[in-house]
């Protein structure tokens, strides 16, 4: 065809038919993907069925949804940026890329039992690929998403960021070895932390298949002693931190025994029940001087006026563990890395951005949010085997924005990406580790 070419002060700008990307790195998340059987085992999930014999293939859809997220998708129809893309288009395979409205109407055809259903299929095949994976530590937590309009479920309820703004209040559970998401609940806005936590904990020990949960931690949201019981009938360790009720700050005060771990930072341990528990339990006590730099915890409001009292915040943490109280309070800071997933899941990931008017296919939406996340943490651990888990957004300027074309000749399925020649042996390493089943180096093997 005839090429207009455009003249510019200093360059000139043509035009070409030529499918070009500018995400070429993505091919090695299309290997990984193949090689895990991926769109094998979403074709078994049960989908909805399109609503005409014209609709898109739902297994299409979810792809498209997933590298839309990859692509930086935070917005259904943000979408649109893969729809253009040819590229990507013959790359997984897809006969027409489809429009981000075309998605919003899978997920609309959604429902509770659909949800419940197509989300256990889906976390049972993601965390069955990690063979290596024997025993976890499970952090359970609840965080605020604040909403913008009449959405189902969104309601006024504890919002410390946008107080009185409407706000859904979902449940999540992480697998803190391999920082991926083993359970998501969206609920309403004005939902109690604990709500329905024992049947999201029976959910999520389905989830992970044969995998063991070696222990459970969870703040003071979930200080219940039906999780207690519950999880003391599975023999499942825990660590949740209490909550500072008028009757524990009593004990708090009257407590002894202060052992120093360093200066301004001391930690007890007493035996307690509160109202309406069947047996006393393990409680831990930390307290630290709010002379310390950014000191965690909560001062006693019941003894506010004692000097005593007045230069400490306290935390307590009830445990099933054996352990010195040095080492249980560490083994509780380690959930503080949950809190950085929730961060990502938002900022990459769209977790308070992509919602619907119906409830459950915001709750659809938002559990596919969750697999895109735990097939690029994958990506990251197992092919990029990097000892820094970058966030989305560096892993875009690092290997998924590789300029890519196809092989002139048409008879030929050939890629061809533009990688400078010092970085193709490194990229050829990660085409390798994409290839082979997911491996992921130094993870905790226990039995």
């Amino acid at each position: 065809m005839a090429q207009q070419i455009l003249m510019g002060n200093e360059f000139s700008v043509s035009f070409t038919d030529r499918e070009v990307t500018a995400w070429g790195g993505l091919a090695l998340l299309k290997r990984m993907l193949d090689s895990m059987g991926f769109r094998q085992a979403l074709s078994s999930w049960g989908l909805p069925a399109p609503g005409s014999n014209r609709g898109y293939d739902p297994v299409q859809l979810i792809e498209q949804f997933i590298v839309s997220i990859w692509c930086g998708a935070c917005r259904f129809a943000h979408a649109e940026t893969v729809r253009m893309d040819a590229t990507l288009t013959r790359l997984f395979g897809w006969p027409q890329a489809a429009g981000h409205k075309a998605i919003l109407r899978l997920f609309g055809r959604f429902d509770m039992i659909m949800n419940e259903r197509v989300q256990a299929e889906a976390y049972r095949w993601f965390f069955d690929q990690i063979t290596a994976l024997k025993q976890v530590t499970l952090d359970v937590d609840s965080t605020v998403i604040t909403r913008h309009g009449n959405q189902d479920g969104a309601a006024r309820g504890y919002n410390p960021n946008r107080r009185g703004r409407p706000s859904h209040h979902p449940l999540r559970a992480f697998v803190a070895e391999a920082r991926m998401v083993a359970n998501f609940w969206l609920r309403p806005g004005n939902t109690h932390s604990a709500n329905n936590i024992l049947q999201f904990l029976q959910s999520t020990f389905h989830h992970l298949g044969d995998k063991t949960v070696g222990l459970l931690r969870a703040d003071s949201g979930f200080f219940d002693e039906a999780v207690f019981s519950l999880l003391e009938g599975r023999y499942i360790s825990y660590i949740i931190a209490a909550r500072l009720t008028q009757s524990l700050q009593r004990e708090l005060y009257q407590a002894g025994g202060w052992w120093a771990l360093e200066p301004g930072l001391e930690l007890t341990e007493q035996r307690y029940a509160a109202h309406g528990w069947s047996v006393p339990r393990r409680l831990i006590v930390v307290r630290q001087s709010i002379k310390r730099r950014e000191a965690p915890g909560k001062q006693l409001s019941l003894f506010a006026d004692d000097p005593d009292i007045q230069g400490w915040r306290y935390g307590a943490f009830v445990t099933s563990l054996d352990l010195p109280m040095a080492e249980v309070w560490r083994l509780y800071r380690g959930r503080a890395d949950c809190e950085n997933r929730i961060k990502e899941l938002k900022a990459d990931f769209g977790l308070d951005a992509f919602n619907l008017q119906d409830f459950w296919a915001t709750e659809a939406a938002l559990g596919f949010a969750m697999l895109a996340y735990n097939l690029m943490s994958l990506f990251r651990q197992a092919v990029m085997r990097s000892r820094v888990q970058h966030t989305l957004s560096t892993l875009h300027g690092l290997v998924l924005t590789i300029g890519g074309s196809w092989h002139k000749h048409a008879g030929q399925n050939r890629l061809v990406l533009s990688v400078p020649r010092r970085k193709r042996a490194w990229f050829s390493g990660l085409w390798a580790h994409a290839t082979a089943p997911p491996v992921i180096p130094g993870l905790n093997s226990k039995g």
